[in-house]
């Protein structure tokens, strides 16, 4: 493109200017001595237009940031306006702001706790209203207090991965707070253990040679924490079974006991039965007679026993292999 005597002219046009900007935000870099409304137009179409702009004005300072917050580190001498405008918008904007305010410290941890890393020697208070955010953030903070540590823990157990050689205490506020936060600590008391499987059954899995009471604490918390169990005791599987009778389905080789046990806890878990007696499937559809979906070739017994707990059940029965049945239910809901 060749710059005429006429383009130049152009440029020094106000209302050609202006158009200019609207239409393209970059072509406030051509305009020399640009007007306050230039100024304005082209940073409302781009914050960072201001780094085109020389000397400009408090107000297009302001309307940059509003409209691009790191726009910011363009800006010499920003107000606190401006700065608590960046940080709102984005905190890592702090990483902009020379000798920022209490104020604005504390607006770029509310915007993102892990801004706390780009604040050098942050406050107590400050750090403590990042770690109330998020636990994990203690990683990043040089020095922290017992406080710390503990509201660190109690946010998000998992944070005790971050703390090195941490005590009983932080460990039994971890495991409380998230039971699979023992998967990080050393040599667990069994204390922690057993806090642990109480919050979350799950935590089984990452426990070494777990007691009979561990595994008791973890199906009660969990039942499905049973498939983290290997060769459960009849007492560990009952206990799950108890808890819900669908957690028959994660236990290898059940016995009758506890296949009744669980068709008493649910009926549906007859599902999980291959092969069940007439008793096993008795006492699913006393237990919910819709289960008789889930029942190969039913007898006429089970079919009946299914209609007294629930008349529903009847769309599950050939009702042209029992007539019987079908009698009984004409009656019952006459």
């Amino acid at each position: 493109m060749k710059y005429t005597k006429e383009w130049f002219e152009k440029w020094e046009d106000e209302e050609y200017c202006l158009k200019a900007v609207r239409n393209d935000e970059y072509s406030i870099m051509f305009i020399k001595n640009p007007t306050e409304e230039m100024c304005l137009e082209a940073v409302r179409q781009n914050g960072n237009n201001i780094v085109y702009i020389n000397n400009p004005s408090e107000k297009v300072c302001l309307e940059a940031v509003q409209k691009n917050g790191n726009s910011i580190r363009f800006i010499k001498n920003p107000t606190e306006e401006m700065c608590l405008e960046a940080v709102r918008q984005n905190g890592y904007n702090i990483i902009y702001i020379k000798n920022p305010s209490q104020e604005i410290y504390f607006e770029a941890i509310r915007k993102d706790r892990h801004n706390i890393r780009y604040i050098n020697n942050p406050s107590e208070e400050m750090c403590l209203e990042a770690v109330r955010k998020d636990g994990n953030v203690i990683r990043y903070i040089k020095n922290p207090n017992e406080e710390m540590y503990l509201e660190a823990v109690r946010q998000n157990g998992h944070s005790i991965q971050f703390i090195k050689y941490p005590s009983e205490k932080y460990c039994l506020e971890a495991v409380r707070q998230n039971g699979n936060s023992i998967q990080y600590i050393e040599d667990p008391s069994e204390e922690m253990y057993l806090e642990a499987v109480r919050k979350n059954g799950n935590s089984i899995q990452y426990i070494n040679d777990p007691s009979e009471e561990m595994y008791l604490e973890a199906v009660r918390e969990d039942e499905n924490s049973i498939i983290f169990i290997k060769n459960p005791s009849e007492k560990v599987c009952l206990e799950a079974i108890r808890q819900n009778g669908n957690s028959i389905q994660y236990i290898e080789d059940p016995n009758e006991k506890m296949y009744l046990e669980a068709v008493r806890k649910n009926g549906y878990s007859i599902q999980y039965i291959d092969s069940p007696s007439e008793k096993m499937c008795l006492e699913a559809v006393r237990e919910d007679g819709n289960s008789i979906v889930y029942i190969n070739i039913p007898s006429e017994k089970v079919c009946l026993e299914a209609i007294r707990q629930n008349e529903n059940s009847i769309q599950y029965i050939d009702i042209k292999k029992y007539p019987k049945v079908w009698d009984y239910y004409q009656k019952s809901v006459v």
